[in-house]
């Protein structure tokens, strides 16, 4: 039977146009190819098999810019043409399965599976779609690949239409060719709740827009609201034994880890985001938790409600839009095997500080600044310590709580007695912070990316780092990288 895909691993030299010269027109159409597949693995092998291919909707990506031209992610999706092998698409990414293969199990070999799709511009004639994987010095190679005929029948070209999602455009700047185009998916809101998801839909757009560099570069936006009634209100959170049944699978313990929330359903969210051209994908989950979690151009997940919600939006879409690394490296993670040394990450907010006198962001760097930067981080340190036997403390408690059969009633009374003695450490470390002599430099910090010691960020504090009420903001270093991929 004639088939539409062939596995390969190709060993023909490759050509690559110029960079951003790719002349859209000659090679594809103003439509979208999304290819899902399904990935298998654990911390050592992983499988590829394809599920289905879909022609969509029109292609939200710049035709100008068909080279992605700065290397990021742990994946990277590359479109040769058939003919001629020319590079004509590539782009960066990260998964949640990337992310297993650093955690426990994966390193015992217990294998998993998860749903993806990569998508690019609909090809005139048949090319050479390769995904490309780093391996621990950040060199890429071949992991899977297909040729795909876009001619061919088997090419799934139904219409996705939804009757009961409703869309909500919160900021329509015109052409998605020009424009910067964000979907947000109403996640764990029931039918009666439409009211709730479009204030909700609207508090996080004006923060969004609030906020810099997005606050400057309004006119960049398209902001398109997706509201898909669920079954059940809310998310899963496991460890309180509570699950719900809604639109697109999201759960709190992702990877056992209490604040991480994600949503898994990929098939779902796909078919839903099909309805509108799209660059990123948000999931604004109806909870009042704190929790939410950032993958490169994968998604962004956040809850709607705690008084962390702001700081959880900005700097998980930080993570999913600019490739930001986390600059903290005080909290518990999952992960296990995240880094190699000797090695600089390709994140461009941190270091390995390989080389003292280049240092990553050189030329942000503040005037006789030293590098590394002395910055009082025993002082930090000993507050933050605190913080960790509280969340110890508190995690050991719910776990015997939910043990001896207590009501959610009385768990989450216990959780808010927590987060209040949180609440007040972390106004020390606020006027640690705001009183700091260096708090508006930019040099090179100790601690980042979960690593005490090795990694180092450009500031004091950011958004990539932690939440301050009275100076919220991502800094110059990180807000460059974002405007570098705005534009």
């Amino acid at each position: 039977m004639k088939t539409f895909v062939a596995a390969i691993i190709s060993l023909i030299p490759l050509l690559v146009f110029p960079q951003n010269q790719v002349k859209f027109d000659q090679f594809f159409t103003d439509q979208t190819l999304r290819i899902d597949y399904y990935h298998t693995g654990d911390a050592k092998d992983e499988i590829f098999a394809l599920d289905n291919i879909y022609k969509q909707g029109t292609w939200a990506g710049n035709p100008k810019k068909c080279i992605q031209p700065f290397e990021l992610g742990i994946y990277c999706v590359k479109v040769y043409d058939n003919n001629s092998n020319v590079l004509i698409y590539s782009k960066g990414y990260n998964t949640i399965f990337a992310e297993y293969q650093t955690i426990g199990p994966a390193l015992k070999g217990i294998k998993r599976t998860f749903h993806e799709s990569v998508l690019i511009p609909y090809p005139k004639n048949p090319v050479r779609m390769v995904i490309e994987k780093r391996d621990k010095f950040n060199v890429l190679s071949p992991v899977y690949t297909l040729t795909i005929n876009p001619g061919d029948y088997h090419l799934i070209s139904e219409t996705f239409k939804r009757k009961n999602d409703e869309i909500i455009h919160t900021a329509n700047n015109g052409d998605p060719h020009k424009c910067v185009d964000l979907v947000i998916l109403g996640e764990g809101y029931q039918a009666n709740e439409l009211n709730k998801f479009k204030k909700d839909l609207k508090y996080y757009t004006d923060l969004f827009f609030s906020t810099e560099p997005y606050k400057s570069r309004t006119k960049l936006f398209n902001i398109s609201g997706i509201f898909t009634p669920s079954e059940e209100s809310g998310t899963d959170e496991p460890r309180q034994g509570i699950y719900k049944n809604t639109a697109f699978n999201s759960t709190f313990n992702y990877f056992d880890l209490d604040r991480y929330c994600l949503a898994d359903d990929n098939k779902s969210i796909r078919d839903a985001t099909a309805e509108v051209p799209y660059d990123a994908i948000l999931i604004m989950v109806n909870r009042d938790r704190y929790g939410g979690g950032g993958i490169y151009n994968w998604q962004t997940v956040f809850n709607t409600g705690s008084v962390w919600r702001d700081y959880v939006f900005l700097h998980e879409f930080g993570h999913a839009f600019a490739g930001l690394a986390d600059e903290y490296y005080s909290k518990p993670v999952a992960y296990e095997d995240i880094y190699t040394p000797g090695v600089e990450p390709l994140e461009p907010n941190i270091t390995a500080l390989l080389d003292t006198s280049n240092v990553k962001w050189k030329k942000y760097l503040s005037p006789d600044i030293k590098v590394p930067t002395e910055w009082g981080k025993a002082t930090f340190d000993s507050l933050n310590n605190q913080i960790v036997l509280i969340n110890k403390d508190r995690d050991i408690t719910i776990e015997n709580l939910n043990k001896s059969g207590a009501t959610i009633d009385e768990i989450e009374k216990v959780q808010n007695n927590y987060q209040a003695k949180l609440y007040n450490i972390n106004k020390e470390i606020d006027s640690f912070i705001l009183n700091h002599p260096l708090k508006d430099k930019v040099g090179v910090f100790e601690g980042a990316n979960y690593m005490s010691k090795g990694f180092y960020r450009s500031s004091i504090m950011s958004l990539m780092h932690k939440f301050m009420e009275r100076d919220n903001a991502f800094r110059i270093v990180n807000e460059q990288a974002i405007i570098t991929t705005i534009n």
